[in-house]
């Protein structure tokens, strides 16, 4: 099964969370304003994929850009795939559930998370 990573990072801009998917050559990657949580609905923004080793990655960010800690890391499965709608059901070692990731239609980068418990 593929990997999922959340990892909080302590940017100089602001503290965030990415949540990042393993899609085999990249992670798609989404911001997050707050942690992961059940059945809340948050605002993402989505990020340029990012390189596969931050699945294993804590430390310090190049380019003076903060740094960033696993906050919780699994396993997921693919429901759906498209632009505008992502879909998985994961399984981590803080949370499970599936999760929808959908364009909002305001900004192209900026999308809505939400888990639903399992």
């Amino acid at each position: 099964m593929p990997r999922f990573v959340v990892l909080q990072h302590d940017h100089p801009e602001g503290l965030h969370w990415d949540f990042m998917l393993d899609q085999g050559d990249s992670l798609a990657t989404w911001s997050l304003p707050m942690p992961p949580a059940n059945e809340h609905v948050v605002a993402a923004r989505s990020l340029a994929d990012h390189r596969r080793e931050y699945l294993e990655y804590e430390g310090s960010v190049s380019g003076d850009r903060g740094t960033v800690v696993r906050w919780d890391e699994g396993h997921f499965e693919w429901i759906e795939k498209g632009p505008d709608r992502v879909v998985v059901e994961i399984v981590g070692r803080k949370i499970a559930g599936r999760i929808c990731i959908e364009a909002t239609g305001q900004a192209p980068d900026t999308f809505r998370w939400y888990l639903a418990p399992r």
